[in-house]
């Protein structure tokens, strides 16, 4: 995964408040019902601890965090926030680098709380299968935040648009190191492997909605969307040059709006 994702820390810190204004608040309060403290939860591919930051707030205390990266100065990052439970109490937050790819029962043995955001359409159908398999063994529920479904609206329109879209989503699927990556079937896949060991799933959007107050999380997401979607249709550059300076210009003038559709999935015995 180090190769597929090799995401800045100054990535995870530009979109943190858009992520966490995008999470479904219902379904981390349908999840802080099923739990009993003390708590222990398992964060995967934690970066730079935005999950925690977000989600320990809305939990019952005591929590301890166990934070799984396989990039030890992202973890570094994250632990390092001062974060504090629904009562106030300061949690204590322990990190793990590793690979995740095929995460086993007992690297989240004694999980209350299984959580990952913006990890399951970067991970191919046997890994997402591992993940599922050690949640079900724990035996604690699962949330899963911010997992692209492909989906992106531009304001105003242009005839690019769609032809991008494809072109993004067609590499979010590509073969990486032999692995062929979910991209935007992500949430289907994990859903329907929960199902199918007796778990019931609960998904909810959770778009980012942003316009020129977020032009720097725009000109950034803007960037990386056209790069992958030439990356796996060369003969777009020259249109996608073009998209981008249009784009560009909309957005310095305030008259750009972007919603990137993203799915939460809450998973439970």
């Amino acid at each position: 995964m180090s190769v597929v994702i090799p995401v800045s820390a100054d990535w995870l810190t530009l979109r943190e408040r858009a992520d966490a204004e995008s999470r479904s608040r219902a379904l981390a309060t349908r999840a802080a019902r099923m739990l009993r403290p003390p708590l222990t939860v398992h964060d995967l591919g934690s970066g730079t601890g935005s999950m925690v930051r977000w989600l320990a707030p809305l939990l019952p205390g005591p929590q301890t965090w166990v934070l799984h990266d396989w990039n030890p100065a992202l973890l570094g990052h994250a632990s390092r926030a001062d974060v504090h439970d629904a009562d106030g109490g300061p949690i204590t937050m322990r990190t793990r680098v590793g690979e995740l790819e095929h995460l086993r029962a007992a690297d989240i043995e004694g999980a209350s709380l299984v959580t990952a955001s913006a990890l399951l359409d970067v991970l191919a159908a046997d890994e997402v299968e591992a993940i599922v398999d050690a949640c079900v063994a724990v035996g604690g529920p699962a949330l899963f935040g911010l997992t692209v479904n492909g989906r992106v609206e531009l304001d105003p329109l242009d005839p690019g648009d769609r032809v991008f879209e494809a072109a993004f989503n067609d590499h979010q699927r590509r073969v990486a190191d032999a692995r062929r990556l979910l991209g935007p079937d992500a949430v289907l896949v994990t859903a329907d492997l929960f199902r199918s060991r007796g778990w019931s799933v609960r998904v909810a959007d959770s778009p980012w909605t942003l316009s020129s107050a977020d032009r720097a999380l725009v000109a950034e997401w803007l960037d990386g969307w056209l790069t992958a979607a030439v990356a796996e249709r060369p003969a777009l550059r020259e249109w996608a040059e073009e998209y981008s300076r249009s784009r560009s210009a909309q957005l310095a003038a305030g008259r750009l709006r972007v919603i990137v559709h993203h799915e939460d999935l809450l998973a439970w015995p």
